[in-house]
């Protein structure tokens, strides 16, 4: 994919928030068909838009970056003939080396970045705190949405509802949220008031737990910045975090962002031609043998399976 038609279809991916992978490589030893500077850009469902390598290379690539979109966390990742010779057998952080048994020689260097929509937040209201929040929330890498009521059906990745309308429309707007399964909903009260709203709302505890008042950490706030502050500063700490396999020190130098709603772990099947590895998605290369879906790395391997599959276990 040419860069300015793969920027083309990050923007529209990003409008429409929806997660992807941006591969670009960054370096091809020959003989390779990909070259430097080549781009595409890997679906949740796994489908490659563009081009960085033939179909051996895709199959590398494509679950490679679905795991970087599971983990938040971006990847130079390596691709090198079936022996590796010379290669480390521990990679740096941030790095990864795969043997590609199917490819035609050279070394592909290929670096994915996973692109996570903002955390989508709606606020209830057009009080100062609410608007405060608006104000704010930029520093935060939020998506925050100033709205009268909730959308109903609510999206399904919203990270947070802040209710703060003083009053007007509490009961509904909490009620909405917390039966979405919104992760965290703060309700902006005194501790008096906000108890006597929960209270009244017909609604199991379960669907209370979610439900915060006063909204926002305890730390002293009294202007509606300040509040504001408090408020987004408790989302931030109760948001879902995506699981690393690195560790605390290694997080001061690498990028790993909040968790992407709805991206499963990633299934790995063999190939039972090459041995590969293979993502289990629609994506990949299959077919239907005596009720199982059988994946392949490329159509090579694909073809030799179907004109012998009893040769194969």
């Amino acid at each position: 994919m040419a860069r300015g038609l793969a920027d083309g279809r990050a923007i529209e991916l990003r409008a429409t928030r929806v997660p992807f992978v941006s591969a670009t490589v960054v370096r091809a030893e020959r003989p390779t068909s990909a070259k430097a500077g080549d781009t595409a850009i890997v679906l949740p469902n796994g489908d490659i838009e563009g081009f960085v390598g033939g179909a051996c290379a895709e199959t590398s690539v494509r679950i490679e970056a679905l795991g970087c979109l599971e983990r938040g966390a971006s990847m130079l990742l390596r691709i090198v003939g079936e022996s590796g010779e010379g290669e480390p057998s521990v990679d740096p952080v941030g790095q990864r080396t795969v043997a590609n048994p199917c490819l035609s020689g050279g070394t592909l260097e290929i670096f994915l970045e996973p692109i996570i929509p903002p955390a989508l937040v709606y606020t209830i209201g057009t009080s100062p705190i609410a608007l405060a929040l608006n104000r704010g929330a930029g520093l935060f890498g939020f998506d925050l949405r100033l709205v009268d009521e909730l959308p109903v059906p609510m999206p399904a990745d919203v990270s947070a509802v802040v209710v703060a309308s003083h009053g007007r429309g509490e009961e509904a707007a909490l009620t909405v949220a917390s039966g979405a399964g919104v992760p965290y909903v703060g309700l902006v009260a005194s501790r008096k008031r906000g108890e006597a709203v929960l209270g009244s709302l017909e609604m199991s505890d379960e669907h209370r737990q979610p439900i915060h008042t006063p909204a926002g950490l305890d730390i002293g706030a009294q202007t509606p910045e300040e509040i504001a502050l408090s408020i987004l500063a408790e989302i931030v700490a109760l948001r879902p975090r995506l699981e690393s396999d690195v560790d605390a020190h290694d997080l001061e130098h690498h990028d790993h962002k909040a968790a992407a709603p709805d991206i499963p772990a990633v299934e790995t099947v063999v190939d039972p031609v090459c041995g590969m590895s293979v993502a289990a998605v629609a994506a990949s290369l299959h077919v239907e043998h005596k009720g199982t879906t059988v994946y392949f790395c490329g159509p090579g391997c694909m073809q030799a399976f179907t004109a012998s599959p009893d040769d194969y276990p």
